[in-house]
């Protein structure tokens, strides 16, 4: 029988929670984030998005004004309402987002996902701290509303660090955001890749910032990103879902 030490168990619990990070943070994870492009379909229909320094300038907008000021500081909330084991916090914190979105396409995005994340998160196999279906039950209405609430759940229930979490919902949502342009703008995947590489570099700062926001400041500013995204309800030739 291998006999552990304390030392190697918890190395290997770091370990497979950042293995579970990887998880959920994959383009594989069945919740149809590949499905969105959060307006840019139609920002670059009507000719705002031409070249990849437009896109760019496109994905560093919403980054420091929506996921740095909204997404990433409200994941901190529904964190903090997991370790108080306080249901309603977490489903306060997961309405708020949900009523954030601007336009009914965010909306209906928001709680598409979050469904979608629920039904992987209830298939899975037990855990070793328990049945995760009862804790899913406990936190339900709160992870019907927001996907960003189900990545939350999982990761923490999972002993990802909350540091760890912001940098993997981070890249998760800039490599999203980086696929949608390749197909639409389009870009090479060599373009794409440096696009990826050029913007995380922002992430720890942005990261940073996000756990200094008060509660009365929680919000998004970006105006194009709804105006495109409420256009693209209507948009003839999509690409993407809405």
């Amino acid at each position: 029988m291998l006999i552990m030490s304390d030392g190697q168990t918890a190395m290997n619990s770091a370990l497979l929670a950042r293995l579970r990070l990887f998880q959920i943070t994959s383009p594989a994870l069945p919740i149809g984030a590949f499905t969105y492009s959060q307006g840019m379909e139609w920002a670059v229909e009507c000719g705002w998005l031409r070249t990849a320094d437009d896109t760019r300038a496109w994905l560093d907008t919403a980054l420091d004004e929506s996921l740095r000021c909204l997404e990433l500081p409200i994941m901190i909330r529904l964190y903090r309402a997991l370790a108080e084991n306080s249901p309603q916090q977490f489903n306060h914190w997961s309405q708020y987002l949900l009523a954030s979105r601007e336009t009914s396409e965010l909306r209906m995005e928001e709680c598409q996902r979050a469904q979608a994340f629920y039904d992987v998160l209830y298939k899975l196999p037990d855990d070793d701290k328990g049945d995760i279906n009862a804790s899913l039950c406990d936190y339900r209405e709160g992870l019907l509303k927001s996907q960003t609430a189900g990545f939350t759940f999982a990761a923490s229930r999972w002993g990802v660090l909350l540091e760890e979490q912001l940098a993997g919902y981070s890249w998760s949502w800039l490599e999203n955001g980086v696929n949608a342009a390749i197909k639409l703008v389009p870009l090479g995947q060599s373009a794409g890749q440096s696009l990826l590489f050029q913007l995380s570099e922002k992430i720890p700062a942005i990261i940073a910032s996000a756990q200094t926001i008060e509660d009365d400041v929680l919000g998004a500013s970006t105006p194009a990103l709804a105006i495109a995204s409420s256009l693209h309800e209507t948009q003839y030739c999509r690409l993407f879902r809405s």
